[in-house]
């Protein structure tokens, strides 16, 4: 027992000082412009690269795939890992865009908070909703940023009624803004007292300037528009009466969320949002397993893999495994089980994961996340441990919603092809799926929007040289068969639906449109059907 408790100290005393967290949002609402304004008070970058598809700008830290520079939109997930304050913080960046909505859950499972990103003009859209369910079923403390007050848009007191009427949850504003659009100065710290003027800086590259002044010191007159500081005082006393007290508790149970108001792309509060962040986020915790919960402090180390990613470097034609770090304390080269495959792995090469960026990791703790080489050794979800064979809850797939024949026009590129399917399907890109008749040899992609077509084509033309045509398929809704082939054998005949297969070999049902299910299931109610694929 005493030689185990200098390590749990060791590990506990890691994970106080990590802080780990995912933004989700809705396409457009500056998801990427605060990701590098973050990084920016970081000292992870010098200068933040504005978003936009010019090519006289820098192109996003996060944005590191060929075709997210091309059109100025992130479609990829990826980890950056920055300092600030003393704490180790690994930003779990996701994709803007809804069809990649799927890898965006993925990135969830590895996440111990959320920051929910608003645009003050736009309140909460439909994409923000979606995510927000996900959170709330993993139970994540979920921060609230709302951005662009730079810009015109919707009163803030309304924005508050519009978070706890359609989402259940209880806003309390940590900071309030002081004007908006043109007239917008600075925010006001409510639990500080303090007010915080910001000073335009150049578009925002660079970290904004501020005057913080006490509440109640005269020189805020001096600096402050008369229309606008009595604007704030009657906003406060109005909070102050019907808005709750911050209750930290009620953030851990996601019952209540801070809000933040700022402008990303002008910095303004963004530096004041990172501080209350590090005090308020949940640090690392423990993760169910087939054993129980594993806590952080548990000597031996486990993780599990939440996403791989082919080809960030093109030059080395790699595949990277990003693994979520539960307990212990990993050491470079050390050895653990893969129940998976009842395999014993090395592993060796971690790297400190940074955008497209890696540099060798000798130890990491609960919280960080670590990319290895995976010559197709991990799959998305599986554990890897030290102590025992447990393993944690697996991570699914959900419904594609578009389905098309992936044809290669050219036999001689037929190996590039094949090792191109495998590869972005193993990482998640696109589903999978393979007719039951043998002669018909093409694979079915399976996605929940046309753009995950676009850069599936894209990247087999652009990582494995290979031209494909994609031939569209008349459904729209995939159901796993619960039960497995031998439940669809008992069933007999299917009407309305056409049976295909998995990866893992399991019978998938395709429909053209919801009536079609129904029909199947009013027709066959002991027919157990899954919108998610089995985790095993």
């Amino acid at each position: 027992m005493t030689e185990v408790q200098p390590i749990v100290a060791e590990i506990q005393q890691a994970v106080q000082k990590r802080r780990n967290f995912a933004i989700i949002s809705h396409p457009d609402a500056g998801k990427t412009t605060l990701t590098e304004k973050l990084l920016l008070y970081g000292g992870a970058i010098q200068e933040a690269g504005a978003v936009r598809a010019r090519r006289n700008q820098r192109h996003a830290t996060s944005d590191w795939m060929e075709l997210e520079k091309q059109r100025g939109i992130s479609i990829t997930s990826t980890v950056l890992l920055f300092e600030y304050d003393g704490f180790t913080i690994n930003l779990l960046d996701t994709p803007g865009h809804q069809d990649f909505s799927e890898d965006t859950y993925r990135t969830l499972a590895a996440a111990d908070n959320a920051v929910m990103l608003i645009d003050v003009a736009k309140g909460l859209e439909p994409q923000t909703r979606k995510l927000f369910e996900v959170c709330r079923l993993r139970r994540l403390p979920i921060f609230t940023f709302v951005n662009k007050l730079d810009r015109p848009g919707r009163p803030a007191l309304e924005l508050l009624d519009e978070i706890e009427q359609e989402l259940g949850l209880t806003p309390c504003a940590i900071n309030w803004p002081i004007g908006m659009g043109d007239q917008f100065q600075g925010v006001y710290d409510r639990q500080a007292h303090q007010i915080h003027l910001f000073q335009r800086g150049e578009r925002g590259r660079k970290s904004a300037g501020e005057l913080v002044i006490d509440q109640g010191d005269p020189q805020v007159e001096q600096y402050l528009d008369q229309y606008l500081y009595h604007q704030l005082k009657d906003d406060l006393e109005l909070l102050d009466g019907v808005a709750p007290a911050f209750d930290i508790s009620a953030l851990q149970r996601g019952e209540m969320t801070p809000v933040f108001f700022g402008s990303a792309m002008t910095n303004f509060g963004v530096e004041l949002f990172l501080r209350y962040f590090l005090k308020f986020a949940a640090p690392p915790g423990g993760h169910t397993s087939t054993q129980g919960v594993i806590p952080p402090d548990y000597p031996e180390f486990s993780g599990f893999v939440f996403k791989l990613q082919a080809n960030m470097d093109p030059k080395h034609r790699d595949r990277v495994a990003f693994i979520r770090v539960c307990s212990g304390k990993f050491v470079k080269d050390m050895t653990v089980q893969h129940p998976r495959t009842g395999k014993t792995i090395r592993l060796s090469r971690p790297q400190k994961l940074f955008a497209q960026e890696r540099e060798s990791l000798e130890v990491a703790y609960p919280g960080d996340v670590i990319g290895l080489n995976n010559p197709g050794v991990f799959a998305i979800g599986d554990t890897v441990s030290t102590g025992g064979k447990f393993r944690f809850p697996g991570i699914p797939s959900f419904s594609p919603e578009l389905f098309a024949y992936l044809k290669n026009p050219n036999p001689a590129k037929s190996k590039s092809f094949q090792k191109g399917v495998t590869e972005l399907t193993e990482e998640g890109a696109v589903q999978i799926l393979y007719s039951t008749d043998e002669s018909r040899r093409d694979p079915i992609v399976a996605a929940v929007g046309q753009l995950q077509f676009e850069v599936v084509q894209f990247r087999l033309q652009n990582e494995y040289g290979v031209e494909t045509i994609l031939e569209p398929l008349p459904y729209s809704l995939a159901r796993w068969v619960v039960g497995g082939w031998s439940a669809l054998e008992r069933v007999g005949r299917l009407f309305n639906t056409v049976v295909v297969k998995d990866g893992q070999e399991r019978p998938v049902l395709l429909f053209k449109n919801t009536w079609n299910l129904q029909q199947v299931q009013e027709d066959h109610p002991d027919l157990e059907l899954s919108p998610v694929s089995p985790l095993d």
